[in-house]
């Protein structure tokens, strides 16, 4: 059996599960679970695979028996939601590590406390291991309850997310991760991915393709999924991509719901952090507009159905931190998304306010947003930051902002005629224009 099915996994429900692995040329292997028993015979490489009908969502224990020459049992497993999250360290970061960040203000549960009462047997960890995930394992052992020691070396994003989510659907959450710190986009990216796509055809490919794909990927193919989530980015962001990345991206999740046989799996990521670039000593000269251009990137990929991105300009303590804490509001940011566009709970409001349109009135801009939840609100109390508008020159300026209505107005004495406008358009930008719900408003610019 491949690693992936074991003791403790939970199965997706309310989708065709799919039960594989290996035995002799042409034994017969029979799958029993849940009151269905399926059979079906070994290929000329000893290859079988045995399709469940979709499951409903269970929070009681159960077995599935695995017979052929020998027989495996899987005990203790569940049926409910099945997330499979990647990228680099910011997705790496581990419960370990987040119990060791700066304590936030909170009068109940602390996040930074979790691993003392997280003990939840509904929420199930599987952690990939770059180098065993290939090779199966007799004991069956991959799969934990989310707590003690396999938490501790678990995803803290990955962990939170489930956590909000089994609060609001109530049934037994899968988490899978398959994470490398500092790893670039393209080796999570199969050869034939890049082949296949239009932009990247006949090109050689930097970045080591398929590097990451090969072994901590593809052998998590076709174990039933609702989705992925996605935070990585940082360094290709040190190399100063834009176009390229939206590509790359796209690349990715075609790919992704390609292998897995399903154009509509869930597809969530993180934007990328306040972060200090433009320090960088490397080959490229990064300029403070590198990272709101590369974040413009990441935000063209959401023309894609069934995607969803969260913003971070907030949870950064400092700007030379690339790995900043707030790892368990990341969790919940995506958690609130999963919920609102996937699970069908529009009334959960899942983004802070996305620029709609800018209207130009004498010498003031007036800007609409979608997503203002209950209303747009400065989260500090004090005047707007991080707006900027600029003439016919082409030079921008800081615009004073206040809001209307649930509009924000903006307006200098240095711009008779503005032509442009940006919002959080600089790497340390950490703008205070919220929604009432306390998400932050997503970095953009604009042509007037």
């Amino acid at each position: 059996m491949p690693r992936i099915l074991g003791h403790n996994m939970v199965l997706q429900q309310n989708k065709p599960i799919t039960i594989w692995g290996n035995a002799s040329v042409g034994e017969r292997v029979s799958v029993q679970f849940a009151g269905q028993e399926k059979t079906a015979f070994a290929d000329e490489n000893g290859k079988w695979t045995i399709v469940l009908k979709p499951l409903k969502a269970s929070s009681t224990e159960a077995e599935m028996t695995i017979s052929g020459k020998n027989v495996i049992k899987l005990e203790h497993i569940l049926v409910g939601e099945v997330w499979l999250c990647s990228g680099q360290s910011n997705m790496e970061y581990t419960m370990r590590k987040n119990s060791k960040v700066k304590r936030p203000n909170i009068a109940t549960e602390n996040p930074v406390d979790e691993l003392e009462f997280a003990k939840n047997p509904q929420i199930r960890i599987f952690l990939v291991n770059r180098k065993e995930l290939i090779k199966p394992d007799s004991l069956h052992r991959g799969w934990s309850i989310a707590k003690d020691s396999a938490l501790r070396s678990f995803s803290a994003a990955a962990y939170f997310f489930a956590k909000e989510l089994h609060k609001n659907l109530n049934v037994p959450i899968g988490m899978i991760s398959s994470a490398i710190p500092g790893s670039r986009i393209e080796p999570w990216i199969s050869e034939e991915a890049f082949a296949e796509s239009a932009y990247f055809k006949g090109q050689k490919v930097e970045g080591e393709p398929a590097k990451f794909y090969t072994p901590m990927i593809k052998p998590l193919v076709p174990f039933a999924l609702k989705g992925f989530l996605w935070y990585q980015g940082e360094t290709n962001c040190f190399l100063k991509e834009t176009t390229e990345y939206t590509q790359k991206l796209t690349t990715l999740i075609n790919s992704w719901r390609k292998a897995w046989g399903d154009k509509k799996l869930a597809f969530n990521f993180v934007q990328i952090a306040p972060h200090n670039y433009s320090d960088a000593k490397g080959k490229l000269v990064l300029m403070k507009e590198t990272l709101p251009e590369f974040r413009e990137a990441q935000t063209n990929v959401l023309k894609l159905p069934n995607t969803g991105m969260i913003i971070t300009t907030d949870l950064v303590d400092s700007i030379r931190d690339i790995h900043p804490a707030y790892k368990w509001e990341i969790g919940r940011r995506l958690a609130l998304v999963a919920l609102n566009q996937d699970y069908g709970m529009k009334n959960i409001i899942a983004s802070g306010p996305i620029f709609k349109k800018a209207k130009v009135k004498g010498n003031e801009i007036q800007i609409t947003f979608d997503e203002i939840g209950t209303g747009l609100i400065s989260k500090d109390g004090k005047k707007l930051s991080d707006f900027q508008i600029a003439g016919e020159d082409g030079n921008f300026v800081n615009a004073e902002a206040t809001l209307k209505d649930n509009k924000v107005i903006l307006s200098s004495p240095q711009i008779t005629k503005p032509v442009k406008l940006r919002f959080a358009w600089d790497e340390a930008a950490q703008p205070n224009l919220f929604n009432q719900e306390g998400l932050p408003a997503r970095p953009f610019r604009t042509n007037l």
